[in-house]
């Protein structure tokens, strides 16, 4: 709350956008940003992050899965190693879900993480301590730069979604774009095991289609990317299901493979844990 008593909103469509980078988002007419921020359900996002002010780190983590009623099924636990020092890499079917619950896991075993996430959560302050920033649409700043390279070296847990956005429909399956190699490039620079995580969830077929329409009409703004929060909310009272599968040394990606063709190994290696032919 403001001294006024006014409510602060956490989520400000017209606040991201004015402090943005995108001179093009700049440009939009107002009427034009309330419709986005009504289509991404911003007053209902922010209803719920009001009940939350003061409750930061992992307890919101927590309070966040209580809030949606998630039951969480995870699998393979034991294959959690006990030296944290690891990229935990996964798909990434839903969006803010998979982080929510991949942040919660490696949390409740290591007692601290990182996720390599997009200059976007800065915005959420209750996050803040578990965000390494990588910005996807822009060149990252020196500061982000450094703070990242300080994570990779340092001896503390990192959550990564290698593909960089959520899953789409491709070739008629619902799955990640190919992985960025960097998580290869740097699991070898900083000795970290790499441990491959599976989400069996999905988002709504609405979701795809709009991609679809999007890629059809060669659309180059990313819309479905504005359902992400009414797919959020769709996800309350749902099962969450994830595997775990066992830990792949850095030693593994020798010079046979390029960085680039390891990264989708190992994207293979998660979709067929999740497929349950290993």
């Amino acid at each position: 709350m403001t001294e006024s008593g006014k409510e602060i909103n956490h989520l400000d469509i017209a606040k991201i956008i004015d402090e943005g980078d995108s001179e093009l988002l700049k440009k939009l007419p107002r009427f034009v940003i309330k419709l986005i921020a009504k289509i991404v359900r911003q007053d209902e996002m922010n209803r719920i992050l009001h009940k939350y002010p003061d409750v930061i780190g992992i307890d919101f983590l927590d309070a966040m899965i209580r809030e949606f009623n998630l039951k969480l099924e995870i699998e393979g636990k034991e294959n959690l190693p006990e030296n944290g020092k690891c990229f935990f890499v996964a798909n990434h079917p839903m969006g803010v879900i998979d982080g929510l619950v991949l942040g919660s896991t490696v949390f409740e075993k290591y007692g601290s993480f990182k996720a390599i996430a997009s200059e976007a959560f800065m915005f959420l302050s209750q996050v803040h301590q578990f965000i390494a920033v990588v910005n996807v649409f822009e060149h990252s700043s020196k500061e982000y730069v450094k703070a990242l390279e300080n994570t990779y070296n340092s001896e503390i847990s990192i959550t990564h979604f290698p593909a960089g956005e959520v899953s789409r429909l491709y070739n008629w399956k619902v799955q990640d774009s190919p992985w960025q190699k960097s998580f290869i490039t740097k699991a070898l620079s900083s000795k970290r095991d790499i441990v491959p995580i599976y989400f069996y969830n999905r988002n709504s077929s609405w979701f795809y289609l709009i991609y679809l329409l999007r890629w059809l009409f060669h659309i180059k703004v990313n819309l479905e990317y504005l359902l992400l929060p009414h797919e959020m909310l769709r996800k309350r009272n749902k099962t969450i299901k994830v595997k775990i599968g066992k830990p792949l040394p850095y030693r593994m990606f020798d010079e046979s493979l390029s960085h680039w063709d390891w990264a989708q190994k190992v994207r293979s290696y998660v979709y067929e844990l999740g497929s349950n032919k290993l």
